[in-house]
């Protein structure tokens, strides 16, 4: 993000908590993804819409987060996502099995994120894929 976004953010937003999500935290996740998208993707408590500041376009929602978001709430949320950058959900689900498997995230803390902000559907994929997944 460009410096300044956060601050036109933060003001346009009246100071109110938000999360930058999207590509650029779902690429970095190292799942198997490369989405880009023309907007940056801002979660906060306030607004919805797409909206442009400073010459930019930013696309905000207003939905759950956690004030500090971790890799498994950003893993959660491309699962939630996954039509939208063009990902088959079990791909992710299956990638992000074998990662956890391998120690690169933490699979209580998955667990807990997706207890808290994702769908049923996406908390019975990440469960069956868990429970395959090589040791």
């Amino acid at each position: 993000m460009p410096p300044g976004d956060e601050e036109l953010l933060r003001a346009f937003l009246d100071d109110t908590p938000f999360v930058l999500t999207g590509p650029d935290r779902w690429n970095a996740l190292g799942l198997g993804t490369t989405a880009v998208f023309a907007e940056t993707l801002v979660y906060n408590h306030k607004r919805s819409g797409r909206f442009v500041l400073g010459g930019r376009a930013f696309q905000l929602r207003r939905v759950a987060f956690p004030d500090t978001p971790v890799p498994e709430w950003y893993a959660v949320d491309l699962l939630q996502h996954a039509d939208q950058v063009g990902a088959a959900r079990s791909d992710i689900a299956n990638a992000l099995a074998r990662a956890l498997a391998v120690g690169r995230f933490d699979g209580d803390r998955l667990r807990a994120m997706a207890a808290r902000y994702a769908t049923q559907a996406i908390r019975e994929l990440l469960d069956s894929a868990m429970a395959t997944s090589p040791a």
